[in-house]
């Protein structure tokens, strides 16, 4: 098949999906190419040696890809971010028909609604929609819209519309499957695919960097997050956790790296509450980050207690599940149950802090045989139900599908 993927985000910005997923299809026979935004993910600033111009051809790992202008942004600012999203949509639904070659089928990540349609109307192609994030109900969970309901109204009609016109639905989570039934959308056409992680650069078992965390000697647990650190995370938890640990289990410390609209206030409270058990650092390349995050005892993943993020499961706990180490789990619903069906972590209540230390405490005292035995289950299940292998081979079913059914 003729496969174009429609997606805003592409490496040189953190990629798991884009370049890894054409690679693996290119693999299996098919012809891909990428129709993409200019990079600027996650500062929000054109990376070095690109510039916005109206089109740019490039080949990366022997992928095509087609790069369209948008408005760079990734801040605090509702306007910017719309505009961002806005910006990229626009100019994939004018130029991407003129730019690409007559696929077969179209790969559309959300929330890129009107390219899609496009290509369906005017090129008479189907699409299959991989839905990420549930519009405008993210919007509200994450604080960037409250109390624009007519706009909300309006975002959630445009949707239910893509979503019928769409050959095949994917989603990342039975409760998204559950939601979008309820919603009326057929059950038959929405397919759930597990994301997978960022296979390429965890894989080097003779990865190498220097380790952040502090050892006491020998006895000292590090608890990593790494990852965006803004409203939906809500890694006040942490430094609430952190000052119940501080005198009661001292041994356990928290580590958090990345960057995001949240971190200067987190890192300020942190001063101001004087926890040495919690230390800050810069983002990390993709390349540095999973050597880090294996000389870590456990990895973290939390998100705000909404009823969006639980039927969410973040990104980064297929990472830490591949990457062998155990997991903290503060997120209620799907990814509670993936960490508890691969028995592979302890989770705790989400923006609980007395839950976080119990869970940490509860880490601690476990053996280095009970922590190693926990992480290799983590893995295990990861490799058997979540991997690249795994996803590519659904995919492909479902592109067959939606192709034969237009």
């Amino acid at each position: 098949m003729k496969i174009l993927m429609l997606m805003q985000w592409c490496r040189p910005e953190p990629d798991f999906k884009c370049i890894p997923m054409a690679k693996a299809l290119l693999a299996r026979g098919h012809e891909v190419e990428v129709l993409t935004g200019f990079p600027n993910y996650p500062g929000g600033r054109i990376y070095s040696g690109y510039r916005i111009r109206f089109w740019q051809r490039e080949v990366i790992d022997g992928v095509p890809v087609v790069r369209v202008p948008l408005f760079p942004s990734h801040d605090r600012s509702s306007l910017k971010r719309a505009l961002n999203y806005g910006s990229f949509a626009l100019s994939a639904a004018l130029l991407g028909p003129l730019l690409t070659r007559r696929p077969d089928v179209v790969y559309v990540y959300n929330p890129m609604g009107l390219p899609a349609l496009v290509f369906k109307f005017l090129r008479r192609v189907p699409f299959v929609y991989d839905i990420q994030d549930l519009w405008p109900d993210s919007l509200v969970a994450s604080g960037m819209m409250t109390n624009r309901v007519w706009l909300m109204g309006m975002l959630g009609r445009f949707f239910q519309f893509v979503y019928r016109h769409a050959g095949q639905l994917i989603v990342l989570s039975p409760g998204f499957k559950l939601t979008l039934t309820a919603r009326g959308v057929p059950p038959e056409k929405i397919n759930v695919i597990y994301n997978w992680c960022d296979e390429e650069n965890i894989r080097c078992e003779d990865m190498q960097a220097s380790s952040p965390f502090q050892r006491d000697e020998g006895r000292g647990i590090n608890i990593l997050y790494a990852g965006n650190i803004g409203r939906a995370q809500a890694l006040q938890v942490v430094l609430n956790a952190a000052l119940l640990l501080r005198n009661r289990c001292p041994q356990v410390r928290f580590t958090i790296i990345g960057s995001g609209t949240e971190k200067t206030d987190l890192e300020q409270r942190a001063r101001e509450k004087m926890l040495p058990n919690v230390q800050f650092l810069d983002r990390v390349s993709p390349e540095k980050i999973g050597a880090i995050m294996k000389s870590a005892d456990a990895l973290l993943v939390h998100l705000r207690d909404d009823p969006l993020f639980r039927i969410t499961i973040p990104s980064k706990t297929q990472t830490y599940m591949a990457l062998g180490k155990p997991l903290l789990a503060g997120v209620a619903g799907d990814t509670a149950l993936l960490v508890e069906s691969s028995q592979g972590g302890l989770c705790f209540k989400p923006e609980d802090g007395a839950d976080l230390a119990s869970a940490a405490e509860q880490f601690a005292k476990m053996s280095g045989d009970e922590r190693a035995s926990m992480g290799q289950r983590a893995k295990d299940y990861y490799l058997k139900n979540l991997s690249l292998v795994v996803a590519a081979e659904n995919f492909e079913k479902i592109f067959l599908s939606a192709r034969l059914r237009y």
